[in-house]
């Protein structure tokens, strides 16, 4: 059985400056990112398809993006593995304290307030004057991720809609200012404009139905290539392509893969 110091001592050979890897040799924290990102999303991937053979495998992965960050950052001086776990199980102790401590939270939305109000605390005290509700978000964040947090940190003071119904009502009117912007020509900048409204909107009403949007979307990506496959499979058993069909006979192919999934 494979323990935690064989994939650091792994890790350490690879980056070995002498018998080390090429490629893993020549990596650095910005060339690393982009496959750090990446593997966090093939763990939601395998989560969404219920693989747990995939999902052990691509949280391996993850966890050598972990070890890969580590490890470039002891060679440079900053910190190592060991100061990774150290501070979070520093975090997590002193964000439950109703778990480690004597505080009490009896619900999950409960526990999260709590979170927020200790996060707070944390940056306070590490130096960060900044007031808002909404400090501490990061920019970094996929926007999907970010717009819900922002909704999030604003209902805690209270700048919220108290139901979902006029979330609608706000959609229908962003939809419908959108459809005025296509009316005047269609002006580039004002439709990124309104159409940001309309997406911003969107992760409102997922917020207030307690759906996660990057799921949602996942899975709307899912459900879109899986039907437009088969209606690729549709088409080439009889003798043809889409290239070829008419978007009339195109929408019955869509159809039909709907009804089949029913």
């Amino acid at each position: 059985m494979r323990k935690i110091d064989d994939l650091l001592a792994i890790m350490a050979r690879l980056r070995d400056p002498v018998d080390g890897c090429p490629w893993d040799v020549k990596q650095s924290f910005d060339t690393i990112v982009p496959y750090t990102i990446e593997e966090a999303y093939e763990v939601a991937d395998a989560v969404d398809r219920r693989n747990y053979p995939d999902l052990c495998e691509e949280l391996g992965d993850l966890l050598l993006q972990v070890v890969f960050h580590a490890r470039m950052a002891e060679e440079a001086g900053h910190f190592g593995f060991d100061d990774v776990v150290a501070s979070i199980c520093k975090k997590m102790v002193g964000r439950h304290p109703h778990v480690f401590a004597d505080a009490q939270a009896d619900s999950a939305d409960e526990v999260l307030v709590n979170w927020e109000a200790i996060k707070r605390r944390e940056r306070e005290a590490g130096g960060d004057a900044d007031p808002s509700a909404l400090a501490g978000i990061a920019r970094g964040l996929p926007e999907w991720q970010r717009a819900t947090k922002l909704q999030k940190r604003a209902a805690t003071v209270g700048f919220d809609w108290p139901d979902v119904n006029p979330v609608f009502d706000k959609l229908h009117e962003e939809i419908e200012e959108v459809r005025e912007e296509f009316a005047k020509g269609a002006d580039p900048d004002r439709l990124t404009d309104e159409i940001g409204d309309v997406l911003f909107v969107c992760a409102n009403l997922a917020r207030h139905a307690r759906v996660d949007v990057s799921a949602a979307l996942r899975h709307a990506n899912a459900k879109f290539e899986r039907r437009f496959r088969r209606m690729e499979a549709f088409s080439t058993e009889s003798g043809t392509t889409l290239n070829d069909t008419t978007l009339d006979d195109q929408e019955q192919l869509w159809n039909r893969a709907k009804a089949e999934e029913k």
